[in-house]
């Protein structure tokens, strides 16, 4: 118990991960306001106005503030959904592959292992994809040589890639090495691919409306402003640090909404989608280390 209460207050004196470092110069300006208020109102100027409160009510602002929030949540836990759809996916269609697609020729193997590569460089280029980042050395380790040139030149990596694996299963059918059942099956798995797919693009692509962001900022610095000339009267010369602490509060809900609702980046508060490739591919590794007990045509 004592270890978890440690542990609790070194989370809350955490830095990474946090907004403090989007927010900080926000909060010194508002606490920074509040001290000249404080001075103000010291030299006897009528700068106490706890009218002003009305202006913007504070349930309005926070009833703004939870939409803001769990809109943006909901995009990163839609995001995370989508991925582990993506990951159970990848795992069955894998398996599928490895243990239905009968080997006929020596080479077929090397060939069900390519295609199992190709499962994992499918993650691989979506991740990129949605990222923004070009083709690098993280794909050229899961595709032919050829492949990897042909990737560099295709404006969505991803869909290519689940073309190949496609074809792929296409080819096996028409070699006999699997039915029409099993082929639809993996048909099946690889459309949820790219259905998985298009659904991150949505996300990517489909932002909170700026207009409503912009006005959220807005009001949240003019209550921020405001709020001095509310509670100098009550509080004197600590109008700076109350105005300071309120402002934290207010401003840091809205940069974690800010923060959260990209879910595909690399700020500590996205989605590990690196983790989530890497836990991919040794899945794969280990499936290819297992053997089939199935009987193989030729045999």
């Amino acid at each position: 118990m004592k270890t978890k209460k440690n542990q609790g207050f070194k989370r809350a004196l955490q830095l990474k991960g946090s907004v403090i470092g989007s927010i900080y110069q926000d909060v010194i300006w508002c606490g920074s306001f509040g001290v000249v208020v404080s001075i103000l109102y010291y030299l006897k100027l009528p700068v106490s106005q706890p009218i002003l409160g009305s202006i913007i009510p504070s349930i309005v602002l926070g009833l703004l503030l939870v939409f803001r929030t769990n809109t943006a949540y909901e995009r990163f836990w839609e995001g995370r959904k989508i991925w582990g759809s993506l990951v159970n996916n990848t795992r069955n269609l894998a398996r599928q592959i490895w243990v239905s697609i009968d080997e006929i020729e020596p080479e077929d193997k090397d060939h069900k292992i390519d295609a199992l590569n190709l499962l994992v460089a499918f993650s691989v280029a979506t991740k990129l994809h949605l990222r923004g980042e070009t083709i690098d050395s993280e794909l050229e380790e899961l595709t032919p040589d050829h492949k990897f040139i042909k990737l560099k030149t295709m404006n969505n990596p991803p869909i290519e890639v689940a073309f190949w694996i496609g074809d792929y299963l296409q080819q096996q059918y028409n070699r006999n090495c699997i039915n029409s059942y099993q082929l639809a099956a993996m048909q099946e798995l690889l459309n949820n691919l790219v259905d998985n797919l298009g659904a991150c693009e949505r996300i990517l692509k489909t932002p909170i409306p700026l207009a409503y962001s912009i006005h959220l900022k807005q009001l949240l610095l003019l209550y921020c402003l405001l709020l001095p000339f509310q509670i100098v009267q009550s509080l004197t010369w600590w109008t700076g640090l109350i105005s300071a602490l309120v402002s934290f509060t207010l401003l840091g809900i809205e940069a974690i909404g800010l923060e959260i609702e990209n879910p595909f980046g690399y700020d500590a508060n996205d989605l590990p989608l690196d983790t989530i490739c890497r836990t991919m591919k040794l899945n794969i590794d280990d499936l290819i280390s297992l053997r089939p007990s199935v009987q193989n045509k030729d045999i």
